[in-house]
Order: C-alpha cells, then sequence, then structure tokens
C-alpha cells in the first residue's frame, strides 16, 4: 500500500486546524486528501516523458476551499445532487430540507447550507489508507437521524484510487454519497476539456428539466448527443440544439450504469488494497483519455448512476493551486451516485438508509497510460 504523510493544510476562518494527508505508491504518484470536506486536493502521476502531471482541480489551503462554492472534490452528502422542493418522505413522514438551489432556491442540492464538503472531518491513518469519519446530527440540512459516516481512500501500487463509503443512522434517513472532484487529464492548468474523450457505459439516461431535476423518464441515449457508448470528444456534441444540452448548458446528466459487474484480465498487483472487481459488486460506469497527455480515466463504482458534469458553472474568481482560476469546461465530474430526484420517482432506486443498517458503497478510479 501507498506510504502516508500528514501535514497542516492551514485554518478555518474560525480557527480550527485543517489537515492534509498525502498518499504515495511505488510508481511515485500521489494523492492528497484533507480533512475539510473530506476533499480530493490532488493526483498527480508520472506520464509521458516522466512528466509529473496533477489530474484533479483544487486549492492551495483549506481556507481557500472554505470559500469554494463548486464542490471542489468534496464528500458530497448527505444526498448528493437535486431533490425537487427539498421534500423527502420517509416511512409516511415527510422532511423539509435545506433548499439551495434552483432559480428561485426552490430545491436542495449536495446536502444543503452546509453540507458534508463543507464540514471538518476527523482522519486517521489506516494499513490501507486515510479514513475520515463524520457525525452528522439529526436535523442538519433537514435531514432526520444521527448518521455517522467512514470514508477510506486507498491507492494502490497500481495506480487505483479506491474510495470506500460507510453510514450508520439511529433512524430511517436519506443517504447518497459520492465524490465531486473535477479532473482534467492535461493537467489542472491546462485549461478546457473539450478535447479529451469521454465514454460512459450506459444505454439510457434519466431525462431532466432546466433545473437539473428528472421527471422519471429513463431514456435512451440511442440516435442522441447523450450516446457516448464509444470514446467521443466532449466538445464533439455538447453545444448541440438538444433539449437536454441546451438546458444543462453542457453535460450534467445522470447516465443508468449497465448492470454489469466487471471483469479485468488480472487482480490488482497489491493484494493489502481493498480492491475486488470481479468479486466486489463493482461496474465500469466510464473511462476517459487523453491523446495530449496520454493519460486515461477509468471509473467502476457500486452505485446505479453517474453524473457527467463537464463544469458548467465554473467561473474562475477564486485561485486555485498554482494560482490559477478554474474557468468554464476546465474539468469534468464523474459523480457516482443513486439518481437525482429519487423521492419523486418511485420507479427510480431509492436512497433510503435505514435504522441499524450499514449503508455501503465503493468507488475506484484507475489511472492508466494510453498504449
Amino acid at each position: 500500500m501507498a506510504t502516508i504523510k500528514k501535514e497542516s493544510f492551514g485554518k478555518l476562518s474560525d480557527g480550527r486546524e485543517v489537515e492534509l494527508y498525502t498518499l504515495r505508491n511505488t510508481k511515485g504518484t500521489e494523492v492528497k486528501v484533507t480533512t475539510y470536506g473530506a476533499r480530493l486536493v490532488a493526483w498527480s502521476a508520472y506520464g509521458k516523458d516522466h512528466k509529473r502531471t496533477d489530474i484533479v482541480l483544487g486549492y492551495a489551503d483549506g481556507a481557500a476551499y472554505e470559500k469554494d462554492n463548486t464542490s471542489m472534490g468534496g464528500l458530497v452528502g448527505r444526498h448528493a445532487n437535486r431533490i425537487a422542493g427539498g421534500k423527502v418522505t420517509i416511512d409516511g413522514k415527510t422532511y423539509q430540507l435545506d433548499l439551495n438551489t434552483g432559480s428561485h432556491n426552490q430545491n436542495h442540492i449536495h446536502g444543503g447550507f452546509q453540507g458534508f464538503h463543507q464540514k471538518l472531518w476527523t482522519a486517521e491513518e489506516t494499513d490501507q489508507g486515510v479514513k475520515f469519519t463524520y457525525h452528522a446530527a439529526d436535523g442538519e440540512g433537514g435531514y432526520p437521524g444521527n448518521m455517522t459516516v467512514h470514508v477510506l481512500y486507498s491507492l494502490s501500487n497500481d495506480n487505483e484510487l479506491s474510495i470506500r463509503y460507510e453510514a450508520v443512522s439511529d433512524a430511517d434517513t436519506v443517504c447518497n454519497l459520492t465524490n465531486h472532484a473535477y479532473f482534467n487529464l492535461n493537467g489542472f492548468a491546462s485549461g478546457p476539456v473539450l478535447d479529451q474523450k469521454i465514454q460512459i457505459f450506459a444505454d439510457k439516461y434519466t431525462w431532466a428539466d432546466a433545473e437539473s431535476l428528472p421527471d422519471g423518464r429513463i431514456l435512451d441515449v440511442a440516435g442522441t448527443p447523450m450516446d457516448l457508448r464509444q470514446p467521443t470528444r466532449i466538445g464533439e456534441h455538447i453545444d448541440d440544439d438538444f433539449d437536454e444540452l441546451v438546458m444543462g448548458h453542457g453535460y450534467d446528466h445522470n447516465w443508468v450504469i449497465r448492470d454489469e459487474k466487471s471483469v479485468v484480465e488480472t487482480k490488482p498487483s497489491d493484494p493489502s488494497c481493498p480492491i475486488d472487481y470481479v468479486g466486489g459488486g463493482l461496474k465500469k460506469a466510464a473511462y476517459a483519455e487523453s491523446d495530449q497527455s496520454g493519460f486515461t480515466l477509468t471509473c467502476y463504482t457500486t452505485q446505479p448512476g453517474v453524473q457527467f458534469y463537464t463544469g458548467n458553472y465554473l467561473n474562475g474568481g477564486l485561485p486555485g493551486k498554482d494560482g490559477v482560476e478554474f474557468q468554464r469546461r476546465t474539468g469534468f465530474c464523474l459523480e457516482t451516485q443513486y439518481f437525482p430526484n429519487a423521492f419523486a420517482n418511485p420507479n427510480f432506486p431509492q436512497p433510503i438508509l435505514k435504522k441499524g443498517d450499514t449503508w455501503k458503497a465503493q468507488t475506484v478510479y484507475v489511472l492508466g497510460q494510453k498504449d
């Protein structure tokens, strides 16, 4: 497994200390994660000509992340993505969640005004990586139940970044956790991602309106710009005159991942890495590549959906690493998840965690090189 280094990552506005953990494997690949929001801060590896490239957009310290409004690299919860009207009904009781998104702030997104990505987590080093813990109080964001969340970041010697989630609650509640990293396979400072290619292993997607809210329809991608079943330039159809792309200002949609377990040629070479492609229920969700850098990124998950978002609302204004301001479409997200707005659409898988049960999920991002 990777070696781990802990260091200071500055202070928040209220004086609390923020920590940064660096995981480094035998290839020299490094992953940096922070206790503020359990966020993914950096992922750097050697590519062509032995040049080190950091493929994750991010900031230089905890104070900058505190000012961020894009969920940059964050661990998002209790519910990733949107809920119409912020209303959820569990066991016949309706709860009103924070209303923090929409044209008139009439909907809920990413856990509310203070989601998990805006909380200071505790962290501990384990023999598998860095485990973050957060205790969410009953009523936080409007959600019922006291919920404890553990998130384990692991880096294998095969450049596999595993994110394992576990959550328990003392009352029936909502649980739909994801990571909101923005990737750019040419490096975080390299500009738009439109020439990079994306492939999504899905035959269907959930139609969404101008507020990015699905209405229950699950549509075929065939014959539309949503058909990304083969590697496709991100910019190939992103501005097509197609209702979903016009309303979303580009790609910002949920795809229904094919329910096929992933089988790869070999198991991870690092036997201590907690990743099991064959037996662990992981499905291949997406693949991306860059001709310029030669990097590839493959996403596997146990979740039923993936939100492919092309950074349509990034608009700079807040200096990031090396002073870079992240402009429109300079990063893309692969947010593994339950489908958005599931409570209004009972035909969707429902993101409910029952009292006493343990919610578990895993997403693995594999960084590779084109042949």
